[in-house]
């Protein structure tokens, strides 16, 4: 009972960026709120990435750290501000300079601070080195957990999703089986070729009702998105007409997920939509992959060079990006038509 009441009674969880980092957030939280319902639980990340904690009955805080808190003064404001809140305990899912400075000024103010441990060191060891069998490092959504673990509370480690929610479809009745293609991402090592990413979609056109061509908004992508929407007539481009609670909803209707490394496989896992993930430069061995995700939908290919990057930022010492080359348009289709109708192939 002692230790009880000693646990935090207001929580503020800190992860601003990026996407997908914070797409695994509400993993964590959903598992610790089926054990403390009591614990006021406050959230500082970007305005538009709300959507992602919907129905877990959490407060959000702005924070903007480029802008207005970008500067000792602004933090000391920040800080100020959770403390006149009652915020008793500060869960830094983040781990980077900005978090770590609201970390030390809110020790000062006397709340207590957990920070996430990434595990860079290990990760970096890995590196070059990692083979689909190797025992898979702690995956991001548990070390979120731990840091929360870590300010006093017990609890197991959150269950896969597996029923998906009730969410309206922003693009009316569901007819048909539809898949959605996510070749895109921030970084060049985790981005389907360019030249590669047309005969995906004429294959997954050519067997399903629907294809949506989901992307993050950059020129070039929407180029082949709305190209390909243009090409085929069963074929939609996402961006122009949703925004991300829109998009969350659109994926938990479809039958299956293509993705690279990116936000769409996390999103895909919050709603229980199976995903066939593409994996070039980084490696789900890292604890990147998408929550329950199913292993044998996550295409790659052994190389030794790869995995070369932990994030996917660092450039192919071969400027092939071979990894992701080797990843075929007939192998993806075959992957997703296992998820579609198990022991049939696509040709």
């Amino acid at each position: 009972m002692e230790q009880e009441n000693s646990l935090p009674k207001h929580i503020l969880i800190i992860r601003i960026s990026a996407i997908g980092d914070v797409a695994m957030l509400p993993h964590a939280i959903r598992a610790f709120r089926a054990v403390y319902p009591e614990v006021k639980v406050s959230i500082a990340t970007q305005r538009f990435l709300r959507p992602f904690f919907r129905g877990l009955d959490v407060d959000f805080l702005d924070i903007d750290t480029k802008n207005e808190h970008n500067n000792l003064a602004g933090l000391m404001r920040f800080v100020e501000q959770i403390r006149k809140i009652g915020v008793d305990a500060i869960a830094d899912m983040h781990g980077v300079i900005r978090s770590y400075e609201i970390d030390i000024l809110a020790r000062l103010a006397g709340i207590r601070v957990a920070s996430i441990h990434k595990g860079r060191i290990e990760k970096w060891f890995r590196l070059g080195y990692s083979k689909s069998n190797a025992v898979p490092l702690t995956h991001t959504v548990i070390r979120y957990c731990d840091v929360l673990r870590r300010l006093g509370f017990d609890y197991p480690n959150p269950e896969p999703v597996t029923e998906k929610p009730l969410l309206e479809n922003p693009l009316g009745e569901k007819q048909g089986r539809w898949i959605g293609f996510a070749p895109f991402s921030a970084h060049a090592g985790k981005t389907y070729p360019a030249d590669m990413r047309e005969e995906v979609v004429r294959l997954l056109a050519e067997h399903y009702d629907r294809v949506f061509v989901h992307s993050g908004g950059g020129e070039a992508e929407l180029t082949f998105a709305e190209d390909m929407q243009r090409k085929y007539p069963n074929v939609t481009a996402v961006f122009p007409l949703c925004k991300l609670e829109q998009e969350m909803a659109l994926i938990s209707h479809l039958d299956c997920m293509v993705s690279m490394d990116s936000m769409a496989m996390h999103v895909a896992s919050l709603v229980a939509t199976p995903v066939v993930s593409i994996w070039g430069a980084t490696h789900p061995e890292f604890g990147f992959s998408g929550y329950g995700c199913r292993t044998e939908l996550m295409l790659q290919v052994e190389m030794k060079c790869r995995p070369c990057s932990v994030y996917g930022k660092k450039p192919c010492k071969y400027e092939d990006y071979r990894c992701l080359r080797a990843i075929t348009p007939q192998m993806i289709a075959d992957k997703v038509a296992e998820v579609i109708a198990p022991n049939a192939g696509i040709s």
